[in-house]
């Protein structure tokens, strides 16, 4: 039997991060794994799909060339196949990133399935080992629903879709979180019959009611969207997969299930461990230290714990639970602001508190709004497309949070995470460098509508005062 100070299951972006905090300390470690190397992100997951995203943005915008003045965009088209060769080219390029350095520590590597015998005790294949600390982080997997078994053949997940080597004629995007959102989009604009269904109407996560039926509005007119639940009605003649949804019937080649994804959890036999599991069977993680609460020893970190499933909160959780792993006194993280991007054209994005969040704390807040159709630079881009909502605490004009759907948003969400961050208010933002003519502008409009609901006075002074007169 093999002793070590730290055991990490799993060699995803947690694990890995995890890995190098805990090799900084001690050289007792091991890191177990059975399936494919290169993270989740990279293989299947958030570096693939903007590949595929960029070519149909690319594409899409040949609608605008004549507008502009440019003639031929007509005899433009796409060819399938060398898309997904692109998409996968580049794509091993991300995971060759991922795992040639790993070779530094292959010693430390064992390939196989760990499943835990006891708190501290772990089975590996033929071998036993034992442990000190354990980091558990062994991702996620794509759920599939269980009524759609029988069409299994014609199903796909992120784990299959990229592996395609032609795109399909027709397919059915089952969810609108941030995976349908961007792949339904894509593949709508690289020529393929979408028909998407969601059960609500918070698409790539939009919790305000005003930006729900926003966003809704403007993607109904490009793709056609179901708000219902679909019925499977087995294959037809042709070998495509029927299904009705609010009285309408569809045939498609393909389903795509982005209905969300579940923790890989029950795959280390985490029962032996004697700890109450909730009712998706996970054991209770303190967000801070990422150990569980009834076995310190033991840390939960990434999208295994179903707390924050995006790559770089995964690597934050794995740098907290590699440190507290080697260290004698266990340390209290804070954990960033919240930032979630979807890739879709215009972005959406939620910064720190959300809409709900905020109306289920029964927060006093005010609404800082700008609409980017009419927004100089997004006209110049043929873009004017979007909405954002700043929340601001009103009493003090704290600047709480963010839903948008916008041209650039990515960056702008950005922006907003920061200034969250740095606990700036709205005035104090206000007093920051707003160049023109750029998107930033429709944000700053937004705070200016916000801290006018705040100030009394209506003043809108956004310049900082000197304590001295300036030398002449």
């Amino acid at each position: 039997m093999k002793s070590f100070d730290v055991a990490i299951i799993g060699a995803g972006t947690s694990g890995l991060t995890a890995r190098k905090e805990v090799a900084r300390y001690t050289n007792s470690y091991v890191v177990i794994d059975d399936g494919p190397l290169g993270t989740t992100c990279a293989r299947v997951g958030c570096m693939p799909s903007k590949v595929l995203i960029q070519v149909a943005n690319d594409f899409a915008r040949k609608e605008k060339f004549l507008e502009m003045g440019i003639s031929g965009a007509d005899t433009l088209s796409i060819d399938p196949k060398k898309t997904m060769e692109h998409v996968r080219r580049l794509r091993d390029r991300f995971v060759r990133g991922v795992k040639n350095p790993m070779d530094d520590w292959k010693d430390h590597f064992i390939k196989g399935r760990a499943e835990f015998i006891d708190s501290t005790t772990l089975q590996v294949g033929e071998d036993v080992l034992k442990a000190k600390k354990i980091i558990i982080a062994t991702g996620s997997r794509p759920l599939l629903l269980p009524s759609w078994e029988g069409s299994r053949a014609n199903s796909l997940t992120t784990d299959e879709f990229f592996e395609l080597e032609e795109l399909p004629q027709s397919v059915a995007v089952f969810g609108l979180g941030v995976i349908g959102v961007e792949l339904g989009q894509a593949l709508h604009r690289l020529g393929v019959k979408v028909v998407a269904c969601t059960t609500n109407k918070s698409i790539g996560g939009l919790t305000d009611p005003e930006l729900q039926n926003y966003v809704n509005e403007k993607f109904r007119k490009e793709m056609n969207i179901h708000f219902s639940a679909a019925n499977p009605l087995g294959l037809n003649e042709h070998g495509q997969v029927r299904f009705s949804v609010d009285g309408q019937e569809y045939s498609v080649d393909r389903i795509l299930f982005a209905v969300g994804r579940v923790p890989n959890i029950d795959r280390v036999k985490i029962d032996k461990l004697g700890v109450s599991l909730n009712k998706r069977g996970l054991p209770k993680v303190n967000p801070n230290t990422m150990s569980l609460e009834e076995a310190p020893h033991i840390f939960l970190p990434g999208d295994v714990n179903g707390d924050r499933p995006i790559l770089h909160e995964a690597a934050d959780e794995g740098i907290i639970a590699g440190h507290n792993a080697v260290s004698t006194k266990e340390t209290c993280f804070k954990r960033r602001v919240p930032l979630n991007i979807v890739f879709s054209d215009p972005n959406i994005a939620t910064v720190g508190e959300t809409y709900r969040t905020l109306t289920d704390k029964g927060e006093d807040f005010v609404i800082g709004s700008v609409s980017f159709e009419g927004q100089g630079r997004s006209i110049v881009k043929l873009k004017e497309h979007g909405l954002l909502h700043v929340y601001v605490r009103k009493n003090d004009g704290q600047i709480l949070g963010a839903e948008l759907q916008a041209p650039d948003g990515e960056h702008l969400a950005h922006l907003i995470a920061w200034a969250i961050s740095l606990n700036l208010t709205v005035k104090e933002v206000l007093r920051l460098p707003f160049y023109h003519p750029v998107v930033e502008e429709g944000l700053r409009t937004a705070f200016r509508k916000a801290s006018s609901q705040i100030d009394e006075k209506g003043t809108r002074e956004e310049l900082f005062r000197c304590d001295d007169p300036p030398i002449r």
